[in-house]
């Protein structure tokens, strides 16, 4: 098996693929995150989180910085017309790359007040973005411009952008951060990464069951009588040591792979850790990718890009 792999479970043999090996492609950022994958040009978009800087690496082009400045572009994610949209820690606002190559703020407050700073975001097949909202790029000083908190809470947000409708729908988590959908959407994965600057902080992945939408409810983040998404019943999926489970992405089986201080840790969907892949830097966050017939895991981490090459596809657009 590959030197950079360790296996712990037989249900991680199938997706690992003989003699592949970790590579890095890039390097050069002062902190990487946020990686996408754009199939149309076999291209990996990533934020330098720390540097305030937009980036893209391909197999022809190598490196090239995209936006610069980019107030603090944390995670990036597609929507269901390709456009990029992204969480700007900067600007405490979900951004929009669109078709025209203009950037728009999508939604930046919710009641009026100022989100905290959106840190990662999804999109869902309905087209609504969900987005985590730690207040780092208030507190740190180089993910973002400071100013003072406006929201009560660090939450996790449903945003409709073909209505303007926001709301949030976890707001039992101290520092939520990465997340993502089970391949059926009918479970929500979020990541906490308090214990990142508060002691004794949870450092752990909670997963929620989804209620789709036509369920009427008065859920636990809001006294809403309106009809549509919300989560329920949220427990610890698993706790990440060591370090932190900064960004993750689920496969095609419902396997989850998430950051951590040493590695890329992948989990089963009863989670159940089935083995590592070694990372010499902290990974940050990771995407599935590839042209047809491949199959590629990017991963980003301290400086860096890495990919590897696996049997297994993410999930996501």
């Amino acid at each position: 098996m590959p030197e950079a792999i360790e296996i712990y479970d037989d249900r991680l043999r199938p997706i690992v693929r003989p003699g592949a090996s970790l590579q890095k492609v890039a390097n050069g950022a002062v902190h990487s995150e946020g990686p996408v994958y754009f199939h149309e040009d076999d291209s990996i978009v990533w934020s330098d989180a720390h540097g305030n800087r937009l980036l893209r690496w391909s197999p022809t082009d190598k490196v090239t910085v995209l936006r610069d400045p980019s107030d603090y572009q944390s995670g990036n994610y597609r929507d269901l017309e390709g456009r990029l949209v992204a969480c700007s820690s900067g600007l405490r606002a979900i951004i929009r790359h669109e078709h025209d190559g203009e950037w728009k703020i999508l939604v930046d407050r919710y009641q009026g007040k100022r989100l905290n700073s959106p840190n990662d975001l999804v999109v869902k097949s309905d087209g609504t973005i969900w987005f985590t909202d730690p207040p780092y790029g208030i507190t740190e000083p180089n993910q973002g411009y400071g100013g003072q908190q406006e929201q009560p809470g660090s939450y996790v947000y449903r945003f409709d952008p073909a209505t303007g409708e926001i709301y949030p729908v976890v707001t039992d988590m101290v520092r939520p951060n990465g997340l993502a959908f089970s391949p059926d959407e009918s479970l929500l994965y979020v990541s906490d990464t308090a214990a990142f600057n508060i002691p004794g902080g949870p450092h752990h992945i909670r997963v929620y069951e989804v209620v789709g939408v036509g369920v009427a409810h008065t859920s636990t983040a809001l006294s809403d009588p309106r009809r549509h998404d919300y989560v329920k019943n949220g427990r610890v999926f698993v706790v990440i040591e060591p370090g932190q489970p900064d960004g993750f992405r689920i496969d095609e089986h419902g396997n989850v792979f998430t950051s951590s201080q040493d590695s890329v840790q992948i989990y089963a969907p009863d989670g159940t850790q089935l083995g590592k892949i070694l990372v010499p830097e902290i990974s940050t966050n990771l995407t599935f990718g590839g042209k047809e017939g491949d199959s590629c895991l990017f991963i980003t981490a301290g400086h860096s890009l890495y990919v590897i090459n696996l049997n297994t596809r993410g999930v996501q657009l």
